[in-house]
């Protein structure tokens, strides 16, 4: 190799795909998506030791098992809150109700033939009732896990944040400030 193409052979990027023949590159549509889920909570009356949270695991293209935050696309007519309680009755089993926002996450990514921005509003629930359940086709698995093995669980770095978030949330509603009045903020 002379030192003329090892010179162009650096300067190329080995990921880059090479252009197609006919010199155009092919056009992805964009579409938006909007999903809700949650971090569905039990033993917010118990003491903190006790309080759980659960998750669903699912298998990605490499088999290995990614536990994260049960989420699904909003419904016409529901609301990001009304889908994130069916979701994670559909995707767990367990029912709860609505505390607070957590907040969303948006990311981008390819499939089909299209590219997607998909935004998900996440809640955080309280536990009402059911019994784990990993019925839905998407989900491999369901667990309760502590919510202080929150952070090494998620897969995912944005939902580990929300999970901090919620954390937070939850340490204010178990001892909330003696200075505020009742009813105010």
């Amino acid at each position: 190799m002379s030192a003329g193409e090892r010179a162009n052979r650096s300067r190329r990027n080995p990921r880059r795909r090479p252009a197609r023949a006919d010199g155009d590159k092919p056009k992805l549509r964009t579409v938006r998506e909007t999903s809700a889920g949650g971090l569905v909570v039990d033993g917010l009356d118990g003491p903190p030791s006790q309080r759980c949270a659960a998750l669903i695991g699912r298998t990605d293209r490499r088999g290995r098992l990614l536990w994260s935050l049960p989420k699904g696309h909003i419904e016409q007519g529901e609301t990001a809150e009304q889908t994130a309680m069916r979701e994670v009755a559909e995707e767990t089993g367990i029912r709860g109700d609505v505390l607070a926002s957590l907040g969303s996450i948006d990311y981008w990514f390819v499939t089909e033939g299209r590219r997607v921005h998909k935004t998900v509003h996440h809640y955080l629930l309280r536990f009402l009732g059911g019994e784990l359940s990993d019925e839905d086709v998407e989900v491999t698995e369901v667990a309760w896990v502590p919510l202080s093995e929150l952070s090494s669980k998620l897969a995912y770095a944005d939902e580990r944040k929300l999970a901090a978030i919620a954390s937070q949330l939850i340490e204010g509603m178990s001892n909330p400030d003696p200075e505020t009045p009742v009813g105010r903020e």
